[in-house]
């Protein structure tokens, strides 16, 4: 059992990263209002939180920009008509997905753009080229974090070798990323002792980002935070594909670091999440996510059911256990 203490107290290294706008973009195709994004931005500051996700840098030669909003290529420009020049304690990310960015060209030297976190997503098989670009945004003087995607599919050999390739490059941050959302709180402490394991021998911090389908994101990342897990993501109102994340209300209700503040969250989401559910935008908890959670898949066969307003759970039941 936790030590009551562990989950009681605070450590002051504990970052709180929301991520909104980057995984729940993948709802709305990053369609969001510049009112959303301009009260997001001052409610992470209200309520303490430490990074603030605008989006992808995705190249713009493999996605069609007339069919995204801007928070998929996150321009440095439109960064800053939200942010200004940010002279705030809130700090600026964006993720770069290796394969679908071009990040030589793309991501400016850090003393001439608004973003101070470069958050690279990767699977185990590419981790080489997501070596490549953490070498980049580390010599254009950013934070660098390291999301390995898809680790419930992994076996612990080659998430070993992953993290001692990782722990010789300049990243900062490791981050457990739960993207099928089929993991329990006792296989995320096994985990976690793996992360810090590597972690303590080459200087890095951990961090977790959890899904919802089985509806224990957040009990996954309040389990990592007593294991260690410094860098804990969020979003408002759990908004994240397909079944979304942990709540940053709730994250932010239970950490104890007087820095963080749940009220300015809860006003968030009574004005922007349950507007957007009311239009339409749809994400979170339901019995195809669940499904995918616990056969361990993607989740974009429920994601098709979804879009598809299907309401025959049983026979995608049986689709989804026939691929798997």
């Amino acid at each position: 059992m936790k030590e009551i203490s562990k989950l009681m107290g605070y450590r002051a290294d504990v970052k709180v990263v929301d991520a909104t706008l980057r995984d729940g973009g993948l709802v709305n195709d990053f369609y969001f209002t510049d009112e959303f994004v301009k009260d997001l931005y001052q409610t992470n500051i209200k309520a303490g939180v430490d990074y603030m996700e605008f989006g992808y840098k995705a190249a713009t030669d493999m996605f069609d920009v007339d069919k995204f909003g801007k928070w998929k290529f996150c321009r440095d420009d439109d960064i800053r008509a939200i942010v200004g020049d940010n002279d705030t304690d809130l700090k600026l990310a964006i993720m770069a997905d290796v394969g679908r960015c071009n990040y030589k060209t793309d991501i400016a030297n850090r003393s001439d753009s608004p973003i101070d976190l470069i958050r690279v997503a990767t699977y185990l098989h590419t981790i080489p080229a997501a070596v490549e670009m953490i070498e980049d945004a580390a010599n254009k003087g950013y934070e660098v974090s390291c999301n390995i995607m898809a680790i419930s599919n992994s076996q612990e050999a080659n998430l070993r070798e992953a993290l001692a390739t990782l722990g010789k490059t300049p990243v900062d941050v490791f981050y457990i990323v739960d993207s099928f959302g089929a993991l329990y709180p006792e296989q995320i402490a096994r985990i976690a002792d793996i992360y810090c394991e590597f972690a303590a021998k080459y200087g890095k911090k951990v961090g977790i980002h959890a899904h919802d389908n089985q509806k224990l994101a957040f009990a996954n990342t309040i389990e990592a935070v007593g294991d260690g897990v410094d860098w804990l993501d969020g979003t408002y109102a759990c908004m994240g594909r397909g079944a979304g994340n942990c709540a940053m209300e709730l994250l932010l209700g239970f950490l104890k670091n007087p820095k963080y503040n749940v009220y300015p969250a809860i006003q968030f989401v009574e004005k922007h999440m349950k507007k957007l559910q009311a239009e339409g935008v749809t994400w979170g908890y339901d019995l195809q996510y669940l499904m995918t959670g616990l056969l361990n898949q993607h989740p974009r066969t429920a994601i098709e059911f979804t879009k598809e307003n299907r309401n025959d759970y049983s026979e995608f039941y049986k689709e989804i256990v026939a691929q798997d």
